[in-house]
């Protein structure tokens, strides 16, 4: 009889608005949003924000299907508006999304879209979006600050793709087209930056990685909004409403094979978190780039098999580290993309105002490993975080790097 009663209770609960994760979580901090980055989740979220005014905005919830075929019965959709990360998530502000609230229902997304007011003397708004997978009671969260001190400001404009649905990535092959859609004016303004960025410093350097003087910028010059745009150069373009504002649409755009690897060049080049430097330097050396990776893995396993293994689950977590963490720079050149992929997919992530904090298991819950990211105030990226660097990463660094190495490491 009890086994019976549960799922009766959970489907009441939802009936009434009630979701139980709810309940469990009382704020956004307290949230464990590693859903977001995990390699099995089954549906992906985006929240895009459209300011109408000071404090009224233009919510898009995008939803990218990831498994195949989902039916939408089988998530509960919903959002809240919060005024800060330690407010309790009440019921009560909880509004839920049904079939009739779709704006768009294609092969790769579902789509909604809400007006959402902001008191006017409010200085800090979170928008939250919750969606729980109702076979297994899988939460996935996905939240935006619509207004902060690390907020700018919002767009007034958003990028497209050929089918209306709203642009839910941050990069896009060059050559590729995007539709902007303004209501504030006919024309936008794009600038281009055909910039290269380093590879990260590891967690356990605390020197800063060296600033370059100077960025090189390409203005663009006014183009029409509701116009296909097609972005032709390597970098990455930003594009405004009015280049005396504060706000903007980032878009990186990468070579055609983006998010996974290119060529022996670039496989070259991402190994270098696993590597000695001089294995790195050896490689970048050698004539036949080809011939030097096939021997650097086999030099690690020493086993045909167990190398092909360790580069299809290498380059399997750079592929997701590009999904995950591209802004202006790939996502396997972020610190969280360096982070996810010597480490892998995080067990916990928790949101604060200032920081974001990956947990990685350990023995028990002393051993905890933890790397902590600072949010920094970003023109491009209003959700920009760099990594807190501390020694004590080293030795938990080079333990996981040698897993790898030895072609151990499995997520």
């Amino acid at each position: 009889m009890k086994q019976k009663l549960i799922p009766i209770l959970l489907f009441s609960l939802l009936l009434i608005g009630v979701p139980l994760f709810v309940q469990a979580q009382n704020s956004l901090s307290n949230l464990n949003q590693a859903l977001r980055y995990s390699r099995y989740s089954r549906i992906a979220l985006k929240i895009i924000p459209l300011k109408k005014s000071d404090n009224q905005f233009t919510a898009q919830f995008i939803v990218e299907k990831i498994e195949e075929n989902p039916d939408f019965n089988t998530y509960s959709f919903s959002y809240n508006v919060l005024g800060d990360y330690n407010e309790d998530i009440s019921p009560d502000n909880n509004q839920l999304f049904g079939e009739n609230d779709l704006k768009f229902d294609t092969d790769r997304h579902w789509v909604f879209e809400k007006d959402i007011a902001i008191p006017q003397n409010q200085e800090e708004a979170i928008l939250l979006m919750t969606v729980l997978d109702t076979r297994q009671g899988d939460a996935y969260y996905y939240h935006v600050d619509l207004k902060s001190p690390f907020v700018f400001s919002q767009p007034t404009f958003g990028a497209y793709y050929a089918n209306d649905v709203p642009f839910d990535q941050t990069y896009l092959p060059t050559g590729e087209a995007l539709l902007f859609k303004s209501t504030k004016g006919p024309t936008l303004h794009g600038f281009h930056y055909p910039v290269n960025f380093d590879v990260p410093y590891p967690p356990m350097e605390t020197k800063p990685a060296p600033v370059p003087k100077e960025i090189e910028v390409l203005d663009e010059g006014d183009f029409l909004a509701n116009v296909p745009k097609t972005l032709d150069k390597l970098g990455y373009y930003f594009f405004q409403q009015d280049t005396s504002d504060t706000n903007g649409v980032l878009v990186k755009t990468t070579h055609e094979a983006y998010p996974k690897v290119r060529d022996w060049e670039e496989m070259i080049e991402m190994v270098t978190y696993i590597s000695t430097r001089r294995e790195h330097e050896e490689l970048v050396s050698a004539e036949d780039k080809k011939k030097a990776l096939d021997q650097y893995w086999f030099n690690l396993t020493k086993n045909p098999d167990a190398a092909k293994n360790l580069i299809r689950e290498y380059f399997r977590q750079v592929e997701f580290a590009n999904i995950l963490f591209t802004d202006f720079k790939a996502g396997w050149k972020t610190d969280k993309g360096m982070i996810y992929i010597v480490m892998g997919p995080p067990q916990e992530v928790n949101f604060f105002q200032d920081r974001e904090v990956w947990t990685y298991q350990g023995v028990d819950e002393s051993s905890k490993i933890r790397f902590t990211f600072a949010r920094v105030k970003n023109i491009l990226n209003p959700h920009y975080y760099t990594l807190n660097r501390s020694r004590a990463y080293q030795p938990i660094w080079f333990k996981n790097i040698s897993q790898w190495r030895s072609g151990k490491m499995a997520f």
